[in-house]
């Protein structure tokens, strides 16, 4: 009998195939059924119900290990945009960066869209990554220019 990781005690399939199966539904925006017939074209017969309680289970335990390992990783460029969004009727704005491997370094959601949400923004950026990036993409809008201010280093455009 092989020794396992207490995690997957009394798990009828592999680690290796439960962490497959629990990054495809994360990784990828696919639902769970997907997800079954995914892994049933490679021969692996399990149900969507499975799947998600797989995903319930491993999938904290795996988002914290990629942070983890992706730590002092992040890129030097970031990408920064906004999106409009409806929350029960209001107008909001969903604000979201990006290094250039496509890693989200942050998402914030706000009402405003303005030099201070721009500011506030920036502000949880450095203090969740550690440092400034070598260059910030944007879609040069007005707010941006807050930047000057919290981040005077930083070259505007690539």
């Amino acid at each position: 009998m092989t020794d396992r990781d207490p995690l997957y005690r009394r798990h009828r399939f592999a680690p290796e195939i439960i962490a497959h199966a629990v990054w495809l539904y994360f990784r990828f925006p696919l639902s769970l059924r997907m997800v079954e017939d995914m892994l049933a074209a490679q021969g692996i017969i399990v149900s969507h119900q499975t799947v998600r309680l797989w995903a319930e289970k491993f999938g904290r335990a795996f988002a914290s290990e990629i942070r983890r390992r992706s730590a002092g990783r992040v890129g030097d460029k970031w990408h920064l945009d906004e999106a409009v969004v409806s929350i029960r009727g209001k107008k909001h704005w969903l604000w979201r960066a990006v290094d250039q491997d496509g890693f989200v370094l942050e998402v914030l959601v706000q009402s405003r869209r303005n030099a201070k949400a721009t500011k506030r923004l920036m502000r949880k950026l450095l203090k969740g990554q550690g440092r400034a990036p070598r260059v910030m993409i944007t879609d040069k809008l007005r707010s941006y220019a807050a930047k000057r201010e919290i981040m005077p280093s930083v070259a505007p455009f690539a």
